[in-house]
């Protein structure tokens, strides 16, 4: 049975103004997640900016969450790219005492067809292993069909898991119909949240989650019961919100979020910008309402 259920958030990396890591409001963000009913912690994901940390930075920021954290809750690490001996190589190599899983984004640049995507995720299942596997076709330039899904899954027991952010939910539907009983799928999607766990969906790993993790946990926990009218009046009252922080970027919009409840400052590395002051005005009058 997977501990890898109800709200994941994937953690920003917080900087300070010369873009060094910050690691007191690292600290802050961590607790206040705990505290407010976080399931569990991603780390070095999309949402952490890993593609701007330095090797040494990665591992600075991983031990750090590692400690902060303190076994409360459980942890997955996001090790991927397009070069898969290299992923390979590098989840060989990584001390993952610590961590759950593994999130391995699909293959981004190269844009492989579906068995060139089945090969990559044969090839890290061989590791031995717990993988989630990361569909996210917005930023890779190729989706992870449905039957490439269904067919890892049910070749390889450790691929346990997808994080599922294609933007046809249909394709969420089917895999959950289909899959077999020991593989889990998790909305990679914020707003399809509520829909794909009612569906049997194991939750969400979620950016806006780690602003609001009272609120989305809570409205996880409410789908898991069957209380769906009670779900989705947190669902709408989020909703919003949710839409406006991917309106220019992510971790752009999450961070105005964050820095407006004073956990983080608002800063990002390039080539990401902050977001403007038109989006942070709407952003900051939208969470007076909440």
């Amino acid at each position: 049975m997977s501990n890898l259920k109800g709200l994941g958030v994937a953690l920003v990396t917080p900087f300070n103004e010369d873009l060094s890591v910050d690691f007191d409001s690292l600290t802050k963000l961590i607790e206040f997640n705990i505290k407010n009913g976080t399931n569990y912690l991603v780390v070095l994901g999309t949402t952490a900016e890993a593609a701007t940390l330095s090797k040494e930075e990665k591992d600075a920021v991983t031990k750090h969450i590692i400690k902060i954290n303190n076994k409360r809750l459980p942890l997955v690490l996001g090790i991927g790219g397009n070069n898969t001996m290299e992923v390979k190589k590098e989840i060989e190599e990584s001390d993952l005492a610590d961590f759950e899983a593994i999130l391995s984004v699909s293959p981004y640049y190269n844009r492989p067809n579906q068995e060139g995507l089945y090969q990559h995720y044969k090839v890290l299942a061989g590791i031995g292993k717990k993988i989630i596997i990361y569909n996210v076709p917005s930023r890779t330039g190729q989706n992870i069909e449905a039957s490439t899904t269904l067919r890892l899954a049910k070749e390889f027991p450790n691929l346990m898991m997808i994080k599922e952010a294609a933007p046809n939910i249909l394709q969420y539907f089917d895999i959950l119909r289909q899959k077999p009983e020991n593989f889990n799928l998790v909305s990679g999607d914020d707003e399809y949240t509520l829909p794909v766990t009612l569906a049997g969906g194991n939750g969400v790993i979620s950016v806006i989650g780690q602003g609001y993790p009272k609120e989305f946990s809570t409205m996880v926990q409410l789908a898991f019961d069957g209380k769906v009218k009670e779900a989705y009046e947190i669902h709408n009252k989020l909703v919003e919100i949710t839409r406006m922080i991917f309106a220019e970027g992510n971790p752009a919009g999450i961070k105005t979020v964050l820095a407006e409840l004073g956990i983080v400052k608002n800063f990002v590395r390039l080539p990401l910008v902050v977001a403007t002051e038109e989006l942070q005005n709407k952003i900051k009058a939208q969470m007076a309402t909440i």
